[in-house]
Protein backbone atom coordinates (compact mmCIF):
# COMPACT_ATOMS: atom_id res chain seq x y z
CA UNK A 1 0.00 0.00 0.00
CA UNK A 2 2.73 2.35 0.83
CA UNK A 3 4.64 1.19 -2.22
CA UNK A 4 1.63 1.84 -4.45
CA UNK A 5 1.53 5.40 -2.76
CA UNK A 6 4.30 6.52 -3.70
CA UNK A 7 4.10 5.17 -7.23
CA UNK A 8 0.83 7.67 -7.48
CA UNK A 9 2.81 10.25 -5.94
CA UNK A 10 5.37 9.98 -8.32
CA UNK A 11 3.04 9.94 -11.81
CA UNK A 12 1.39 13.23 -10.43
CA UNK A 13 4.65 14.82 -9.90
CA UNK A 14 5.77 13.90 -13.68
CA UNK A 15 2.19 15.12 -14.98
CA UNK A 16 2.67 18.64 -13.05
CA UNK A 17 6.31 18.67 -14.46
CA UNK A 18 5.45 17.99 -17.68
CA UNK A 19 2.71 20.51 -17.37
CA UNK A 20 4.85 23.13 -15.91
CA UNK A 21 7.18 22.82 -18.74
CA UNK A 22 4.76 23.30 -22.11
CA UNK A 23 3.31 26.00 -20.13
CA UNK A 24 6.60 27.35 -20.09
CA UNK A 25 7.73 26.52 -23.82
CA UNK A 26 4.55 27.79 -24.85
CA UNK A 27 5.26 31.70 -22.90
CA UNK A 28 8.84 32.08 -23.89
CA UNK A 29 7.40 31.15 -27.80
CA UNK A 30 4.90 33.88 -27.87
CA UNK A 31 7.62 36.49 -25.98
CA UNK A 32 10.19 35.36 -28.88
CA UNK A 33 7.74 34.98 -31.58
CA UNK A 34 6.05 38.30 -30.77
CA UNK A 35 8.43 40.54 -32.58
CA UNK A 36 8.61 38.95 -35.49
CA UNK A 37 5.05 38.66 -35.83
CA UNK A 38 4.68 42.57 -35.32
CA UNK A 39 7.06 43.42 -37.54
CA UNK A 40 5.35 40.62 -40.76
CA UNK A 41 2.06 42.69 -39.83
CA UNK A 42 3.79 46.17 -40.15
CA UNK A 43 6.27 45.14 -42.75
CA UNK A 44 10.09 46.74 -42.85
CA UNK A 45 9.78 50.58 -43.59
CA UNK A 46 11.84 52.15 -46.71
CA UNK A 47 11.69 55.50 -47.48
CA UNK A 48 10.34 56.23 -50.93
CA UNK A 49 8.66 59.53 -52.76
CA UNK A 50 4.96 59.70 -52.47
CA UNK A 51 2.74 63.03 -53.82
CA UNK A 52 1.30 65.38 -50.97
CA UNK A 53 -1.82 66.31 -53.17
CA UNK A 54 -3.83 65.44 -56.16
CA UNK A 55 -1.43 66.04 -59.50
CA UNK A 56 -3.39 66.47 -62.77
CA UNK A 57 -1.72 64.89 -65.60
CA UNK A 58 1.18 66.84 -67.83
CA UNK A 59 1.74 68.47 -64.91
CA UNK A 60 5.30 69.78 -64.09
CA UNK A 61 6.07 68.08 -60.91
CA UNK A 62 7.57 70.65 -57.99
CA UNK A 63 9.15 70.34 -54.48
CA UNK A 64 5.91 70.90 -52.53
CA UNK A 65 4.35 68.48 -54.89
CA UNK A 66 5.79 65.26 -53.21
CA UNK A 67 7.57 64.11 -50.38
CA UNK A 68 9.69 61.42 -48.79
CA UNK A 69 7.63 59.01 -46.55
CA UNK A 70 8.52 55.73 -44.88
CA UNK A 71 5.90 52.76 -45.72
CA UNK A 72 6.17 49.47 -45.07
CA UNK A 73 8.04 46.94 -48.24
CA UNK A 74 5.86 45.02 -49.04
CA UNK A 75 3.22 48.17 -50.24
CA UNK A 76 5.92 49.03 -52.42
CA UNK A 77 5.88 48.68 -55.80
CA UNK A 78 8.80 47.59 -58.07
CA UNK A 79 11.31 50.39 -59.02
CA UNK A 80 9.44 52.78 -56.85
CA UNK A 81 11.36 56.62 -56.70
CA UNK A 82 13.23 57.06 -53.42
CA UNK A 83 14.49 60.65 -54.02
CA UNK A 84 12.59 63.80 -54.26
CA UNK A 85 15.25 64.96 -56.86
CA UNK A 86 14.81 62.56 -59.18
CA UNK A 87 11.34 63.48 -59.74
CA UNK A 88 11.15 67.61 -59.75
CA UNK A 89 11.16 69.23 -62.74
CA UNK A 90 9.39 66.14 -64.45
CA UNK A 91 6.16 65.60 -66.11
CA UNK A 92 3.20 63.89 -65.19
CA UNK A 93 1.83 61.67 -68.13
CA UNK A 94 -1.06 60.22 -65.88
CA UNK A 95 -3.44 61.85 -63.07
CA UNK A 96 -1.58 61.39 -59.28
CA UNK A 97 -3.61 60.49 -56.30
CA UNK A 98 -2.82 61.82 -53.15
CA UNK A 99 -0.32 59.77 -51.20
CA UNK A 100 0.47 58.13 -54.32
CA UNK A 101 3.89 56.53 -54.70
CA UNK A 102 5.83 57.45 -57.58
CA UNK A 103 6.88 55.47 -60.61
CA UNK A 104 9.38 56.62 -62.87
CA UNK A 105 7.32 55.10 -65.87
CA UNK A 106 4.33 57.33 -64.80
CA UNK A 107 7.12 60.74 -65.34
CA UNK A 108 8.53 62.01 -68.46
CA UNK A 109 11.85 64.34 -67.93
CA UNK A 110 11.66 67.07 -70.49
CA UNK A 111 14.33 68.09 -72.39
CA UNK A 112 13.66 71.92 -73.85
CA UNK A 113 14.16 75.14 -71.82
CA UNK A 114 12.92 78.04 -73.12
CA UNK A 115 14.64 81.73 -73.19
CA UNK A 116 13.50 82.47 -69.58
CA UNK A 117 15.20 79.32 -68.29
CA UNK A 118 11.05 77.67 -67.62
CA UNK A 119 11.36 74.16 -68.81
CA UNK A 120 8.76 72.87 -71.49
CA UNK A 121 7.60 69.67 -72.28
CA UNK A 122 9.47 66.72 -73.89
CA UNK A 123 10.31 66.57 -77.73
CA UNK A 124 10.95 63.23 -79.48
CA UNK A 125 13.81 63.00 -82.00
CA UNK A 126 11.33 63.72 -85.08
CA UNK A 127 9.80 66.98 -83.98
CA UNK A 128 10.99 70.83 -83.62
CA UNK A 129 9.75 73.64 -81.67
CA UNK A 130 7.94 75.86 -83.90
CA UNK A 131 6.73 79.38 -81.68
CA UNK A 132 3.84 81.27 -82.99
CA UNK A 133 2.29 84.60 -82.03
CA UNK A 134 -0.04 84.58 -78.94
CA UNK A 135 -2.78 86.36 -80.80
CA UNK A 136 -6.04 84.03 -79.98
CA UNK A 137 -8.64 84.68 -77.40
CA UNK A 138 -7.54 81.42 -75.32
CA UNK A 139 -3.97 82.83 -75.30
CA UNK A 140 -4.58 86.52 -74.53
CA UNK A 141 -7.04 85.42 -71.38
CA UNK A 142 -4.15 83.33 -70.02
CA UNK A 143 -6.06 80.27 -70.27
CA UNK A 144 -3.61 78.21 -71.38
CA UNK A 145 -0.72 76.39 -70.01
CA UNK A 146 2.44 74.41 -71.03
CA UNK A 147 1.46 70.38 -71.50
CA UNK A 148 -2.01 71.16 -72.66
CA UNK A 149 -2.94 69.86 -76.10
CA UNK A 150 -4.52 72.08 -78.62
CA UNK A 151 -6.31 71.94 -81.95
CA UNK A 152 -5.31 75.01 -84.52
CA UNK A 153 -7.85 76.43 -86.74
CA UNK A 154 -7.32 78.87 -89.78
CA UNK A 155 -9.48 80.82 -91.80
CA UNK A 156 -7.99 81.21 -95.20
CA UNK A 157 -9.58 83.00 -98.63
CA UNK A 158 -9.04 80.28 -101.60
CA UNK A 159 -10.33 81.35 -104.92
CA UNK A 160 -13.90 80.73 -105.40
CA UNK A 161 -14.28 77.70 -107.84
CA UNK A 162 -18.04 76.19 -108.30
CA UNK A 163 -18.84 72.76 -108.95
CA UNK A 164 -15.68 71.29 -107.05
CA UNK A 165 -18.40 69.58 -104.52
CA UNK A 166 -21.35 68.88 -106.84
CA UNK A 167 -18.93 66.91 -109.19
CA UNK A 168 -19.59 68.61 -112.44
CA UNK A 169 -16.69 68.01 -114.56
CA UNK A 170 -17.31 70.21 -116.81
CA UNK A 171 -17.44 73.59 -114.20
CA UNK A 172 -14.48 72.07 -112.07
CA UNK A 173 -11.08 74.09 -112.39
CA UNK A 174 -12.44 76.59 -114.25
CA UNK A 175 -10.12 79.83 -114.15
CA UNK A 176 -12.55 81.99 -115.17
CA UNK A 177 -14.68 81.26 -111.86
CA UNK A 178 -11.34 81.97 -109.96
CA UNK A 179 -11.37 85.25 -109.47
CA UNK A 180 -12.85 85.73 -106.20
CA UNK A 181 -12.52 84.86 -103.21
CA UNK A 182 -14.15 82.72 -100.62
CA UNK A 183 -13.44 82.33 -97.02
CA UNK A 184 -12.70 78.47 -95.87
CA UNK A 185 -12.08 77.57 -92.00
CA UNK A 186 -10.54 74.73 -91.45
CA UNK A 187 -8.60 72.20 -88.87
CA UNK A 188 -5.07 72.70 -89.92
CA UNK A 189 -3.46 70.67 -86.97
CA UNK A 190 -4.80 68.35 -84.23
CA UNK A 191 -3.41 67.12 -80.71
CA UNK A 192 -0.58 70.21 -80.67
CA UNK A 193 1.04 70.18 -77.52
CA UNK A 194 1.46 73.12 -75.79
CA UNK A 195 5.37 72.89 -74.72
CA UNK A 196 5.53 77.09 -73.39
CA UNK A 197 3.85 80.03 -72.78
CA UNK A 198 6.67 82.95 -73.43
CA UNK A 199 5.61 86.12 -71.57
CA UNK A 200 7.57 89.11 -72.55
CA UNK A 201 5.22 92.63 -72.36
CA UNK A 202 3.64 94.26 -70.12
CA UNK A 203 -0.55 94.36 -70.62
CA UNK A 204 -2.44 97.43 -70.13
CA UNK A 205 -5.35 97.46 -68.76
CA UNK A 206 -6.70 98.95 -72.08
CA UNK A 207 -5.94 95.39 -73.84
CA UNK A 208 -6.85 93.50 -70.96
CA UNK A 209 -10.46 94.83 -70.62
CA UNK A 210 -11.11 94.26 -74.54
CA UNK A 211 -9.51 90.75 -74.65
CA UNK A 212 -11.31 89.41 -71.66
CA UNK A 213 -14.66 91.22 -72.80
CA UNK A 214 -14.98 92.36 -69.13
CA UNK A 215 -14.08 95.59 -67.44
CA UNK A 216 -10.73 95.67 -65.92
CA UNK A 217 -9.80 94.11 -62.90
CA UNK A 218 -6.54 95.52 -61.77
CA UNK A 219 -4.49 93.60 -64.67
CA UNK A 220 -1.94 96.54 -65.32
CA UNK A 221 1.47 95.26 -65.06
CA UNK A 222 0.51 91.62 -65.57
CA UNK A 223 2.88 89.77 -68.76
CA UNK A 224 0.59 89.39 -71.60
CA UNK A 225 1.59 86.08 -73.42
CA UNK A 226 3.52 87.13 -76.12
CA UNK A 227 4.62 83.49 -78.09
CA UNK A 228 2.70 80.04 -77.68
CA UNK A 229 5.83 77.48 -78.21
CA UNK A 230 4.81 74.24 -80.02
CA UNK A 231 6.35 71.28 -80.70
CA UNK A 232 5.41 69.73 -84.07
CA UNK A 233 6.75 67.49 -87.03
CA UNK A 234 8.77 69.36 -89.14
CA UNK A 235 6.43 68.88 -92.06
CA UNK A 236 3.48 70.47 -90.05
CA UNK A 237 5.67 72.97 -88.94
CA UNK A 238 5.91 73.83 -92.28
CA UNK A 239 1.95 73.49 -93.28
CA UNK A 240 1.29 76.14 -90.02
CA UNK A 241 3.87 78.73 -92.00
CA UNK A 242 2.16 78.78 -94.98
CA UNK A 243 -1.25 78.93 -93.54
CA UNK A 244 0.11 82.15 -91.24
CA UNK A 245 2.24 84.07 -94.44
CA UNK A 246 -1.14 83.73 -96.25
CA UNK A 247 -2.89 86.13 -93.58
CA UNK A 248 -5.35 83.30 -92.16
CA UNK A 249 -6.54 84.21 -88.90
CA UNK A 250 -5.60 81.12 -86.65
CA UNK A 251 -7.22 80.48 -83.33
CA UNK A 252 -6.93 77.37 -80.94
CA UNK A 253 -9.17 75.22 -79.13
CA UNK A 254 -7.82 73.46 -75.96
CA UNK A 255 -8.53 69.94 -75.81
CA UNK A 256 -10.16 67.76 -72.74
CA UNK A 257 -7.11 66.30 -70.22
CA UNK A 258 -5.97 63.00 -72.28
CA UNK A 259 -8.02 63.37 -75.31
CA UNK A 260 -6.08 62.50 -78.03
CA UNK A 261 -7.77 61.20 -80.72
CA UNK A 262 -8.46 62.81 -84.07
CA UNK A 263 -11.96 64.99 -84.33
CA UNK A 264 -13.31 64.21 -87.98
CA UNK A 265 -14.53 67.26 -88.83
CA UNK A 266 -15.36 69.45 -92.56
CA UNK A 267 -14.00 72.61 -93.79
CA UNK A 268 -16.59 75.10 -93.47
CA UNK A 269 -17.41 78.01 -96.37
CA UNK A 270 -20.72 79.61 -97.16
CA UNK A 271 -21.66 76.77 -99.32
CA UNK A 272 -21.43 74.41 -96.31
CA UNK A 273 -23.19 76.92 -94.10
CA UNK A 274 -26.10 77.30 -96.99
CA UNK A 275 -26.57 73.38 -96.89
CA UNK A 276 -26.71 72.91 -93.33
CA UNK A 277 -28.78 75.70 -92.09
CA UNK A 278 -30.97 75.54 -95.63
CA UNK A 279 -30.64 78.93 -96.34
CA UNK A 280 -32.64 80.03 -98.86
CA UNK A 281 -30.86 82.15 -102.19
CA UNK A 282 -32.27 83.72 -105.16
CA UNK A 283 -35.09 85.46 -105.76
CA UNK A 284 -38.21 83.14 -104.32
CA UNK A 285 -36.56 81.13 -102.08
Amino acid sequence: MTRLRGFMWLTAGLVVAVLAGFVAFTTLSHASGAPATQQAATGAQVAVVVTTHAVPIRAVLKAEDVAVKEVPVATVPEGAVRTVDAVVGQITLVELYAGEVILPQRLLKPNVTAADGRTALSMVEDQVLMGIPAQDILSRVDLLKPGDHVDILFSLNFPEIRGLQSGDKNKQGSSENSDKDEQTTFHVLQNVTIAEIVNTEPISDKAASVVANRPSNGNAGANAPQAIMLTLSPQDSLVLKYAMDKGGVLDLVLRAPGVDRTFDTHPVDIDYLISRYNIPIGPGQ
